[in-house]
């Protein structure tokens, strides 16, 4: 009976299987490493508005406190959106006539509040609670960045399960105290891990089930 396969069928095997698994390997690195991206978590993208708010500008440049708009931020799970008359207590009074808050106008002379493209986005199954994060004492500058800084708002963190993982599994080092939450550029002399383990202990925080699945996903 004659040979069936030839002398190098079995090397052109090993060549194939070895082209498949590998193959499969780069298309494994490549969708991992492309969910990781910032071009597939949008960090550093910076999100469209109805009015180009400066974050900047009030921020940092008027020095308006974080709770000026966002009311909510220490006392429940939504941070809240300023309403039209929020932003109108000044605009009523200055730049009343830019072409860049017609809308605001718009909203206002309608009642139609402005629907804001939301910046920190989170899957629905993911339950995130300000008040808690506030009460705390974790800085909104550990999620949103120095927003002081953003002329147009940007999304400064992935919000991915394994970055809320690192903090909770090591909350010390990104606490402050409750009265420097929303200071962007607050700064102390004391380590920070040293600090961040007396207010542990001073807010009674409990990190031993941080990381349990019922924390975020219930």
């Amino acid at each position: 009976m004659g040979q069936i396969f030839s002398r190098n069928a079995d090397l052109w095997l090993r060549l194939a299987l070895l082209g498949l698994f590998g193959g499969l390997a780069v298309v494994f690195l490549s969708a991992s490493l492309l969910a990781r991206s910032d071009y597939a978590t949008l960090r550093g993208w910076t999100i469209d508005q109805p009015v180009p708010f400066s974050h900047q500008h009030h921020v940092g440049g008027l020095k308006l406190d974080c709770q000026y708009c966002h009311t909510s931020v220490a006392t429940s799970a939504q941070a809240s959106l300023p309403p039209t008359e929020t932003c109108m207590t000044c605009h009523s009074q200055i730049w009343t006539n830019a072409d860049l808050l017609e809308p605001l106008r718009q909203s206002l002379a309608r009642n139609q509040p402005l629907h804001w493209n939301r910046v920190a986005q989170l899957p629905d199954y993911v339950y995130f609670h300000h008040d808690v994060h506030v009460t705390a004492g974790v800085g909104c500058v550990e999620c949103h960045g120095r927003v002081d800084t953003m002329p147009l708002m940007r999304r400064a963190e992935p919000f991915q399960m394994q970055w809320c993982l690192d903090c909770h599994r090591d909350p010390a080092p990104r606490l402050r105290p409750r009265e420097a939450v929303t200071q962007m550029d607050w700064q102390t002399r004391e380590d920070r891990r040293e600090l961040g383990q007396r207010l542990l202990r001073e807010y009674h925080i409990d990190t031993r089930d941080l990381t349990s699945c019922s924390v975020c996903h219930r």
